[in-house]
């Protein structure tokens, strides 16, 4: 069972902390510039969360990703000042597994 007061424990400034925040942040700019060399090599079709997809049908390519990725940082930076440090990590993973893999075997194919 999963103990979801592990998760969303809260700590005090650490060095685990600040680091995953950095993973974070990096996590979320590898993650723009990989969707949108993929956006506009392959389509903006390619995107796989609609809200981001939308957004940069929107208003274009450029500022809907600028806009999605600052939001999301604005988030993380939140959760992390919070002190919820487990759960940045776990969200970094999550995007370096549904996010950035992804695009990065869909550009090696591609190319």
């Amino acid at each position: 069972m999963v103990t979801w007061n592990w998760i969303f424990n809260r700590s005090a400034d650490s060095p685990f902390g600040n680091s995953v925040v950095i993973v974070f942040l990096l996590a979320q700019a590898l993650d723009g510039v990989l969707t949108y060399v993929g956006v506009t090599s392959v389509g903006h079709v390619t995107e796989g969360n609609p809200l981001v997809a939308g957004l940069m049908a929107t208003v274009g390519f450029g500022p809907g990703l600028v806009s999605a990725k600052l939001w999301a940082c604005g988030l993380g930076a939140a959760l992390h000042l919070s002190g919820t440090h487990r759960l940045v990590a776990l969200l970094s993973a999550v995007y370096f597994a549904a996010a950035i893999l992804p695009w990065t075997a869909l550009l090696a194919a591609a190319s």
